[in-house]
């Protein structure tokens, strides 16, 4: 490994062909590389439109869709990493609000980001649809 592959040396799930998906978001690990242009703002924007959780009242599925956008520090999210996070909500019981809340805040203890902004739309159940956004700002981080 050259002495420039070093900031990725710690990506696991990337090095292998071998799909895990963890059980519950509990279980899986979001990995993080070097930012080698922290010394800019720029965003990077994850679009998973396929996130499915479960209700925690009814266990009935809820369907909708996740962008992740953020502005890195230091670390780089890890898309595969990510994507087996967010699988791990498929059996997860939890409401949407909370699911948005939960990604946000993970997102936030890996990597730090300077903004992070995680948006669910939700297919309507019942009749509503949900669309719930949440933020962080390291300016205003308590």
């Amino acid at each position: 490994m050259s002495e420039d592959s070093n900031y990725v040396k710690n990506l696991s799930l990337l090095k292998t062909s071998k799909a895990e998906y963890p059980q519950t978001p509990d279980a899986a690990i979001l990995e993080t590389f070097d930012n080698r242009f922290g010394c800019r703002d720029y965003w990077v924007t994850f679009d998973c439109p396929e996130f499915t959780a479960r209700c925690p009242v009814t266990d009935q599925p809820d369907f909708g869709s996740i962008t992740i956008r953020y502005v890195p520090d230091r670390k780089c999210i890890e898309s595969k990493s990510l994507k087996f996070y967010l699988y791990a909500f498929r059996n997860h019981n939890t409401f949407q609000e909370e699911a948005v809340n939960r990604i946000l805040e993970d997102l936030v203890a890996a990597c730090s980001p300077r903004e992070a902004i995680v948006e669910g739309t939700f297919k309507p159940r019942g009749g509503i649809g949900i669309s719930v956004t949440a933020t962080h700002n390291n300016d205003s981080a308590q």
